[in-house]
């Protein structure tokens, strides 16, 4: 093979296998998470059991006791109308809802308007245990967030809104339930809103750094929108594909006139 033809060949590989390490080291997860790391992560991370309740979000609440005559003025059944224009109301076994208001307040059976925002939801729990010991013999009070969801949308393979059943969930944990980044997503830049009071924060994500586990968005609330961005490859796929196309047929066309000039020259 001639000297020309083989420093093309040997140029050509090396840009290749270059573009295959860039790929690789940008698909990976927590790059610079190593075992001797977890001491320097555990020094600041900050676990966290629930989510805190916040206005706007959608309460269960279930009062039982020894004594369950005494607990039914708190457990209230939905009601319904039977057929529309009738009067006669119908019950279902299903409890409720009691949303937040906009003052983090619910209005509870006999006990009135109580303010839960800011707790979670074992708090609310110990805080209705107190307010019904004076009036129910040992009740126990549970409580459920029903509504909470997050949603996620970009570079991942199933996009759409998550149920967060479990009362607390991780970027991390939110981003496997969407099946996880494409091969086009951005994992030095994932964007995450979160509406805190009224106002809205924006933070952006390196997925490749073990900062992720302090970062206080490491784990997700109520109604947060996680959006992945695409990297170049699909900006570029996705805007530019014809044009690309023609630029990759004219470099193979262009490269071809070469290796067959320098065959004719031998």
């Amino acid at each position: 093979m001639n000297r020309k033809l083989k420093q093309i060949c040997v140029l050509v590989l090396m840009a290749v296998v270059s573009m295959s390490c860039v790929t690789q080291k940008r698909m990976t997860y927590l790059r610079d998470a190593q075992p001797e790391s977890a001491d320097s992560i555990n020094s600041a991370f900050v676990p966290q059991s629930e989510m805190v309740v916040r206005s706007g979000d959608a309460l269960t609440i279930f009062v039982s006791a020894l004594d369950q005559e005494a607990v039914t003025p708190y457990n209230l059944p939905m009601v319904v109308y039977a057929k529309p224009g009738e009067q006669q109301l119908s019950t279902t076994p299903a409890l409720q809802y009691y949303i937040v208001d906009e003052e983090g307040n619910i209005d509870f059976p006999v006990l009135g308007k109580l303010h839960v925002a800011g707790m979670r939801r074992n708090e609310i729990e110990i805080y209705l245990k107190k307010q019904l010991d004076s009036q129910v013999l040992n009740p126990m009070v549970h409580v459920n967030l029903v509504n909470a969801k997050i949603s996620v949308m970009g570079e991942v393979v199933r996009p759409g809104q998550i149920a967060l059943v479990s009362g607390r969930m991780t970027i991390l944990e939110a981003l496997a339930a969407a099946g996880d980044l494409t091969a086009y997503g951005r994992r030095d830049n994932v964007l995450l809103t979160r509406e805190v009071d009224g106002k809205i924060e924006i933070a952006r994500l390196n997925l490749g750094s073990k900062d992720i586990f302090t970062s206080p968005y490491y784990y997700v609330q109520q109604n947060d929108v996680i959006y992945v961005s695409p990297n170049k490859v699909r900006a570029v796929s996705s805007a530019n594909a014809g044009l690309w196309l023609s630029m990759v047929s004219t470099v193979a066309s262009a490269a071809t006139v070469i290796v067959t000039v320098i065959n004719a020259t031998k």
